[in-house]
């Protein structure tokens, strides 16, 4: 996050809901004709406020009306006055009171069999629970609503359904789904006629194609929306367009371009007297010229806005706009000012239910508690900040909660104020808690519980199907068969792959696959006796704090930290090119990159790693620092690379399940099952693997060689049961498009009998291997699949159940390779763990340029 003040602090109408309150004339009998009458007075009366937006002064006249339909016993009427005390209620912010009128007239529609007036209702109690951040629960109403509507065959309130339903699959990032419901609505509005509703769903899809960064496509749907507005004289429609006109080209970075839209929404606005909208548009020019760095100008409107929604009663747009106002005062300097008025709006946006915008309140209150050293209130407001990002986050599907953190990550700020207090744990908590795992561990599934009904019915049906594979697993370890271990791969990749949908599907189940408080101190209590484990991480994403590299150190159940300041962008260009030079074996100025980089991300640890005597030096690498050799890095005092001090590893956080125990490992003998050159023609003809796969297996006791014709994914899923090792030399394309000079799929592992969908890897199941080794091309890159998002092939066999993956970090020279493999499973034979066999046998090239020594990684458990 580079700016503190964005758009999400506007209280801008990007979206038009569309819900349906019945007005109709009152009709009762003649029984106490003056009373009948003087309701109906009132009810119009009421009604008619509650349009100019005078929500309090339209709620205790609907009170009275609903004293009187209550004697007069007429339900539907009843049903209708609470449906509009309801809408009232919600405009104002105060969202139970409207749950419990609406409730009462859903209630009211059901016994007297008004299913219109039952789907209006559930449509409003829908609209409640969207606001309120509970999107299931919306969804959940709006579903309800939709087959009522279906059968009273009105296409209006369909369309106003189905346009509801986009809203909420829109505001849980799955833009897809929320374009595909907007798209069946508009053809009901053109359908029926409604010009200004069609404009107010191409506006959403504009909204839409707005969040996806598609601007171009935003502005079109809005320019189409624009003239139907005028053309019917919708001139709050045609309001709300030129306002959302104007934040894409805020959005764009045309200042002047937004400034012109808005204020040509304001007269608009005014003209139709719709005080939300000006105070809207206030709020927006507000944040332009709060951009443009004019200040006072941005106070000026901000006030105006504020002003306008107290006079409106709208509680959620005055916390909106108070805190935009802390904002200004922040960057002016005026850090008690910004203090008073984020916590003048804290508290309303409590009030009105708005978890989001308690949760940015928070945020800015507690970086400026850190910047006014107030550290232990910083701390409290930045956790609750995390905290309430963390619960909003579990009501989304596991594609979107990657995005939802990147664009709410202000935990730098937090894990700064930690270290700073020498909180360590907790600063290495917020550090891996506030990201989404790399992969899923299926194994979280097993036994596991939720509250909702249908996600746990799949997580029971997936726990028996499961409970089939382990028998099966037990009977091949105890009695091999290759008619069983078919079987059992069929079984496996059903398995795998109903718990890869159930993930996808269910909010519930992603959230089991984060990274818990729990999974932090396995993975602490994990750590072996003789290994150290450093991660660094930048915290640089805020411009409001020191920018810094904090470099954890981690014992067994004991953290340290130490932070050094950094210039970024030095920093990054340092890295980047260095990660060139070290793969260009014709480059010899990487050495002086390595020494810097060696000062930075090693130098300052030196003498606590030193202090350990660690027998191996494991590193959790993220972002790019996941793609650097940290072994090449080279100590200026000593002349010395960092391999040849300490063998090196690198651990994920799936890494924890295989740190636990050597039980398993320690009663068995080395032995591998090699596959090489699958394809012995150009352009994948790989000579040198086969001499490698050759070498290897006469190194090491009842191993087996599969070469050429015989090196299938058939053979591989039969066979590797029976192996603690398994090593596959053959070609990999591990890119997004194919690899056309070896005439290979995109994202593929070549088998003789088929190119391997690497995306597919993760349902092998590779219980029981120790170490499988990919040497192939660039395996331990960051790759992407249909979307999806990959980290690296490596940590997908890893979640695969491989205690440990050996993967390349570039394209790798044929001949070091066949020789490091080979010295390698050598160093095995004579008992030395993995870690210490990888690096003896990158030692013995440690003389020529690291592009040759230096790619293969052992990511997972090293002993």
């Amino acid at each position: 996050m580079q700016k503190i003040l964005t758009s999400v602090l506007a209280a801008c109408v990007y979206l038009t809901p569309l819900t349906v309150t019945l007005i109709t004339q009152p009709s009762w009998g003649e029984t106490k004709k003056n009373q009948a009458e003087t309701a109906t007075k009132l009810l119009e009366q009421a009604i008619q406020k509650g349009r100019q937006q005078e929500y309090q002064q339209a709620i205790p006249i609907f009170q009275q009306v609903l004293v009187i339909v209550r004697e007069q016993k007429d339900q539907k009427l009843e049903a209708l006055v609470l449906n509009e005390l309801g809408f009232c209620y919600n405009a104002l912010g105060e969202k139970q009171k409207a749950l419990s009128s609406y409730n009462q007239a859903l209630l009211l529609y059901r016994a007297v069999g008004d299913r219109a007036g039952e789907a209006t209702t559930l449509n409003n109690i829908g609209a409640v629970y969207n606001a309120l951040g509970e999107k299931q629960q919306a969804l959940s109403f709006y579903n309800q609503a939709l087959p009522l509507i279906r059968a009273v065959g009105d296409r209006s309130r369909k369309a106003t359904t189905l346009n509801n339903i986009g809203l909420v699959y829109s505001d849980l990032g799955e833009k897809q789904q929320a374009l595909s419901f907007f798209n069946q609505a508009l053809p009901l509005w053109r359908a029926v006629g409604n010009r200004a509703r069609e404009a107010g769903t191409l506006n959403n899809i504009g909204s839409v194609y707005n969040a996806l960064g598609e601007k171009q496509k935003a502005l079109s749907s809005y320019n189409q929306a624009l003239p139907l507005s005028r053309a019917v004289g919708d001139r709050s429609g045609e309001a709300v367009t030129l306002h959302n006109i104007g934040t894409v080209y805020w959005a764009l970075g045309e200042k002047q371009q937004a400034l012109s839209f808005y204020n040509q929404a304001l007269p608009l606005y005014r003209a139709v007297g719709n005080r939300s909208g000006i105070a809207t548009t206030f709020s927006g020019i507000g944040l332009v010229y709060s951009d443009l760095g004019q200040k006072q100008q941005a106070l000026s409107f901000y006030n105006q806005a504020l002003t306008l929604w107290r006079a409106v009663g709208d509680r959620s747009g005055e916390a909106t706009t108070l805190n935009n106002i802390g904002v200004v005062y922040s960057d002016l300097g005026e850090k008690e000012k910004a203090l008073k008025f984020y916590n003048q709006a804290l508290p309303l946006r409590r009030a009105v239910g708005d978890r989001f915008g308690e949760a940015n309140t928070l945020g800015h209150r507690g970086i400026l508690f850190h910047n006014t050293n107030r550290p232990s209130k910083a701390i409290t407001d930045l956790e609750k900040f995390l905290q309430i990002n963390l619960e909003i986050r579990r009501s989304l599907q596991q594609e979107n909660r990657q995005k939802f953190l990147q664009q709410n990550d202000w935990s730098a700020a937090l894990v700064n104020v930690l270290i700073d207090q020498k909180k360590y744990d907790q600063a290495f908590a917020w550090v891996n808690l506030f990201s989404t795992t790399d992969l899923a561990d299926y194994n979280r599934l097993i036994n596991a519980k939720v509250a909702n009904p249908q996600t746990q019915q799949a997580i029971n049906n997936w726990n028996l199907k499961n409970q089939q594979l382990e028998a099966q697993r037990q009977q091949l370890q105890n009695n091999f068969s290759a008619d069983v271990a078919q079987k059992f791969r069929q079984l496996e990749t059903q398995v795998y792959q109903q718990a890869t949908e159930i993930s996808r599907q269910f909010p519930e189940v992603a959230e089991l696959f984060e990274t818990t408080p729990a999974d932090i101190d396995q993975l602490k209590s994990s750590i072996p006796a003789d290994t150290v484990v450093i991660q660094p991480v930048l915290l640089t994403n805020l411009e409001s704090i020191p920018k810094s590299l904090a470099i954890f150190i981690l014992t067994k159940n004991k953290v340290t930290v130490i932070k050094t300041l950094i210039k970024p962008d030095e920093f990054d260009q340092l890295l980047t090119q260095y990660l060139e030079q070290v793969e260009n074996d014709g480059d010899p100025d990487y050495a002086e990159n390595s020494v810097k980089l060696y000062d930075i991300l090693i130098r300052p640890v030196e003498a606590e790693i030193q202090k350990l005597q660690p027998k191996q030096l494991s590193i959790i690498a993220t972002g790019k620092l996941r793609y650097l050799p940290f072994e090449t890095l080279r100590d200026s005092k000593t002349e010395k690379y960092l391999i040849q001090k300490y063998p090196v590893n690198y651990l994920t956080r799936i890494s924890t399940s295989s740190l636990g125990s050597l039980k398993e490992t320690t009663n068995q003998l080395p032995k591998v099952l090699a596959f090489g050159n699958p394809v012995s023609r150009d352009p994948q003809n790989l000579p040198g693997a086969e001499i490698e796969v050759n070498e290897i297996t006469k190194k090491l006791s009842g191993s087996e060689a599969y070469l050429g014709n015989k090196a299938t994914l058939a053979n591989f899923k039969n066979q590797a049961l029976r192996f603690n090792l398994v090593h596959l030399a053959t070609h990999g394309c591990f890119q997004n498009t194919d690899c056309k000079e070896l005439n290979l799929k995109n994202n593929s592992l070549l088998f003789a009998d088929t190119q391997f969908n690497i995306a597919d890897a993760a349902f092998l199941g590779l219980k029981g291997t120790q170490l499988l080794t990919l040497s192939a091309c660039q395996t331990a890159k960051k790759i992407d699949d249909k979307g999806v998002g990959i980290a690296g092939v490596a940590y997908i066999f890893e979640r695969a159940g491989a205690k440990a993956v050996m993967a390349s970090l570039w394209a790798v020279e044929d001949e070091s390779t066949q020789k490091l493999m080979v010295d390698f499973y050598a160093n095995l034979q004579q008992g030395m763990s993995k870690g210490e066999a990888l690096q003896k046998a990158k030692l013995k090239q440690i003389d020529r340029h690291p592009f040759y020594w230096s790619p293969f990684v052992i990511i997972g458990d090293a002993r």
